[in-house]
């Protein structure tokens, strides 16, 4: 997300502490930098010229050219008006003041919005809400079919239609009605689409609009079109009146043109962005942690939140409690490696580090997914007894957990090897080993062990390839 900008604006700023001193000269030729980095990630260039030219009269002014640490004062110029762009803070869902609230997903054929529709379903009923889907594509073969899968896979209630509703509207109308009488609060309609934008579609929708008068309109795009999903989404704003914007796809989009130009273009803010295939892989869109995460400064936040809802906090705690008395299992390290998996991608959680410190080591860092898949492989073909001492893994042993993994004798070495270091460094992270250690701080609610700013601490012993 973002990668090809991120890198190269960190490089511009580099360059910018290399300079013994900020001048005039220097701050135009990073400005032309930051302007080119813009345009090569397909910004808008309305937006690229007006944000340059904000970024410009802030840090040319005295104040910054004679501060104590002018290049800092410039990055802190150029995060606040990429975070202006992008809308300052979370746009939060809009409710009907009369449950339930309409919501209406709109977009083109194939920008997602079928899956958009269950993501969104599930992160509201996490969020404490009761939805229900519906589909009004009737005309696309098996449209009305794939969310039906989608709600099956997400557990989420979805309306089927009954005999004689065969246009969008009844289907809507049958939905709103079921939805009162269940005690539903919230309604998404997924709407159809078309490979362009054309009268008949727009009718459609505008008459379910009427209807309706949803809390939300939400256009849904392909971050990957770029500029093509800003053009598409002006034109479904015009003609609609959208309220906000869904970006899928964001985890593949290198370049970010779409992200930082829709807002300015349409005046809509972006509420939610995909970031993967998989149902849960959704997430509110917040401007300030994107943009830290462009300027390297990482998105711990983002990262607290994602091991908050993947991991159960008295595993975490007794976890922990292994750890510090030196009984950390290869047992607890599979079940470690499995709790990783549910936050997504490594590449994704690496990329919420910051890129300084001990973490700008890890920004570089190879992933390959078949790895952790291998060593699950491994630890399944132990013995409980194993498992609970890996001291006791012998050759024999070694040779027959390879043969039944399906792995070299090698592999399981070098497994072993890593479970080692892991468990060293882990319990040297909580305070139990060398000095400099993250100490233990009083314990929290719960008696839950703490750290500083109240985050548990979890072993995150993953494959890394350089």
């Amino acid at each position: 997300m973002f990668d090809n900008l991120s890198d190269k604006l960190q490089r511009v700023f580099k360059d910018l502490r290399g300079e013994g001193k900020l001048t005039e000269e220097n701050v135009q030729g990073a400005l032309k930098e930051i302007r080119l980095a813009l345009l090569e990630a397909d910004v808008n260039f309305k937006v690229v010229k007006e944000l340059i030219e904000k970024i410009r009269t802030k840090a040319l002014g005295q104040e910054v050219l004679t501060a104590f640490s002018p290049t800092e004062q410039v990055v802190k110029i150029v995060k606040d008006e990429l975070v202006r762009i992008l809308g300052n803070t979370e746009a939060k869902l809009r409710y009907a003041s009369s449950p339930p609230s309409v919501y209406m997903i709109v977009g083109l054929q194939g920008s997602g919005k079928t899956t958009s529709s269950g993501k969104l379903a599930r992160w509201l009923s996490k969020n404490g809400h009761r939805p229900l889907l519906v589909s009004v594509d009737v005309y696309r073969p098996a449209a009305r079919d794939q969310l039906r899968i989608v709600a099956e896979q997400i557990k989420q209630p979805i309306y089927v239609g009954e005999e004689g509703e065969t246009s969008p509207l009844e289907l809507a109308k049958g939905a709103k009605r079921e939805a009162i009488q269940t005690g539903r609060d919230v309604v998404i309609i997924d709407t159809a689409g078309r490979l362009h934008i054309d009268d008949e579609l727009m009718e459609e929708l505008e008459e379910l609009k009427r209807e309706f008068t949803p809390s939300e309109t939400l256009f849904v795009a392909d971050a990957m079109t770029g500029q093509d999903a800003v053009k598409s989404a002006a034109q479904f704003h015009e003609r609609l009146g959208v309220s906000g914007v869904v970006l899928t796809k964001m985890d593949g989009d290198a370049r970010g043109g779409a992200a930082l130009s829709i807002r300015q273009v349409i005046g809509r803010p972006l509420k939610f962005v995909g970031v993967g295939e998989k149902l849960d892989a959704f997430e509110v869109f917040h401007p300030d942690r994107i943009v830290n995460r462009i300027l390297g400064m990482g998105d711990m936040l983002s990262l607290i939140e994602k091991v908050e809802g993947a991991i159960d906090k008295d595993q975490a705690a007794e976890m922990q409690e292994k750890v510090l008395g030196d009984s950390f299992t290869l047992e607890d390290f599979l079940k470690q490696l499995q709790s990783l998996k549910k936050m997504g991608s490594l590449e994704s959680l690496l990329g919420m580090l910051p890129n300084v410190g001990p973490f700008k080591e890890l920004q570089g860092a190879q992933v390959d997914p078949k790895e952790m898949g291998r060593v699950e492989a491994i630890i399944s073909s132990m013995t409980k007894k194993e498992r609970a001492n890996h001291e006791i893994i012998n050759g024999s042993r070694r040779r027959r957990i390879a043969k039944g993994s399906g792995s070299s004798v090698q592999e399981v070495n070098q497994l072993l090897k890593q479970y080692r270091e892991a468990r060293k460094m882990m319990r040297a992270m909580t305070g139990g080993g060398k000095k400099g250690g993250l100490k233990r701080k009083k314990k929290g609610r719960k008696g839950r062990p703490q750290l500083g700013g109240g985050v548990n601490i979890q072993g995150f012993p993953g494959i890394l390839g350089r």
